[in-house]
C-alpha cells in the first residue's frame, strides 16, 4: 500500500511519516518547498497549496491520502480577510487535492484531519461534543474546516472515493509549540502559576495516540465515510494538567489557588480574556464512536503522553 501524507513536516506529519516508513509501508511525503526536509526517501515538492496546485506527480500508485496540510488557527491573524486566506488553503486546496485524487485509479480513501473547533469552542459542564452535534465554528479556521468537510462529503457521494474525517482537540507531544510548550517550560522552571483552583474539564490527545488512530483509519473498513471525534479518553482540569506536567518533569507544581473570577477579571483588563477563557472553560469530546466502531483504544496514558512531550521540549 502506498500512502501520500501532506503536511509531512508538521507536528503530526513528521511522526506519521516516521511511523509508516518504519513499518515498511510505502509513504510519500508532500512538502511545500525544497528546503523543508522530510524523513523519507519518497518526497515530492508541491509548492503553495490552493485551488491551482498540481498533485499529479504525487498521486501515482497511491491508495490512501492523509491530508494534514492546512492554514492553521492563528491567534492574532494579520490577514485583512482571515476567512478568505483560510478558505484558499483549507477549502480550495483540500478539495482540489481530493478531486485529483478521486480521478486517479487506485486512490480509494481520503483521510482529512479537521478540528474539534468545527463543533465549537466550549462545552457545557458534563456535556461532551459528539459527531452528530450541529457544527458551531467560531473563527475563520473552524469555518474553513467545516466547509472542507462538507465539500469532501459531496465529493465522496459523487465519486465513490471513501472519505474519513477526524476532529482532534489540542494535540500535545514532542515538538509541540505555542502556549502548551510555554506552559510546560514554566512548570519545569517551577514558576508559581495562578492555576490551582480551576475545576474545568478539557479533552486532549497525545501525538502518538492521534497518529495511531490515523493509522487505524488507513486500513479499517468501518472507517469509510465516517467522522470521528478523538481524544485520550481522560479529561483533565487545567489544574490537573499542570500537576501532570510537573510529574512528567520530575518537579513539584507551584500552584496558587486564585479564583476563576479573579483570573477572568485580570484577563479582561489585560486584553487576554480569550486566553483565560480557554484555560478555565470546558471543552470535552466523546470519542466512544471510535472505540465502538473501530475497536480503537489509546495506546498512551496522559501521563506517558506528557512525559514524551516533556522529553521533546527539553531537547530543544
Amino acid at each position: 500500500m502506498s500512502i501520500l501524507v501532506t503536511g509531512a513536516n508538521g507536528l503530526v506529519g513528521k511522526r506519521l511519516v516516521s511511523l509508516l516508513d518504519g513499518a515498511g509501508l510505502s509513504v510519500r511525503a508532500a512538502v511545500r518547498s525544497a528546503d523543508l526536509a522530510a524523513d523519507v526517501a519518497d518526497r515530492v515538492i508541491v509548492g503553495p497549496i490552493d485551488k491551482t496546485t498540481d498533485w499529479q506527480q504525487s498521486l501515482p500508485d497511491v491508495q490512501v491520502v492523509v491530508h494534514l496540510a492546512a492554514r492553521v488557527h492563528v491567534m492574532h491573524d494579520t490577514e485583512v480577510d482571515p476567512l478568505a486566506a483560510s478558505r484558499k488553503v483549507n477549502v480550495d486546496g483540500t478539495l482540489n487535492l481530493a478531486r485529483q485524487a478521486a480521478a486517479v485509479a487506485g486512490v480509494r480513501r481520503f483521510i482529512f484531519i479537521s478540528s474539534v473547533k468545527v463543533n465549537g469552542e466550549f462545552t457545557e459542564p458534563g456535556k461532551a461534543f459528539i459527531e452528530t452535534d450541529t457544527p458551531n465554528p467560531q473563527d475563520a479556521y473552524a469555518i474553513s474546516k467545516l466547509e472542507a468537510e462538507q465539500g469532501l462529503r459531496q465529493l465522496a457521494a459523487a465519486t465513490g472515493m471513501e472519505v474519513v474525517i477526524i476532529r482532534p482537540p489540542l494535540v500535545y507531544g514532542p515538538g509541540v509549540k505555542a502556549n502548551f510548550a510555554a506552559l510546560m517550560r514554566a512548570v519545569e522552571k517551577r514558576w508559581p502559576l495562578p492555576l490551582g483552583a480551576i475545576h474545568n474539564q478539557r479533552s486532549l490527545i497525545a501525538l502518538d495516540n492521534l497518529v495511531d488512530f490515523i493509522v487505524t483509519c488507513i486500513t479499517h473498513p468501518m472507517a469509510a465515510n465516517q467522522t470521528f471525534l478523538i481524544s485520550d479518553g481522560q479529561d483533565l482540569s487545567t489544574t490537573e494538567l499542570v500537576r501532570g506536567m510537573a510529574r512528567a518533569a520530575g518537579v513539584s507544581a507551584r500552584l496558587l489557588s486564585v479564583p476563576v473570577w479573579a483570573l477572568q477579571a485580570a484577563g479582561t483588563l489585560l486584553g487576554k480574556g480569550d486566553a483565560v477563557q480557554r484555560l478555565c472553560g470546558n471543552l470535552q469530546v466523546d470519542s466512544s464512536k471510535a472505540r465502538r466502531l473501530l475497536g480503537w483504544t489509546p495506546k498512551l496514558s496522559v501521563d506517558e503522553g506528557l512525559r514524551r512531550a516533556f522529553a521533546g521540549v527539553l531537547k530543544e
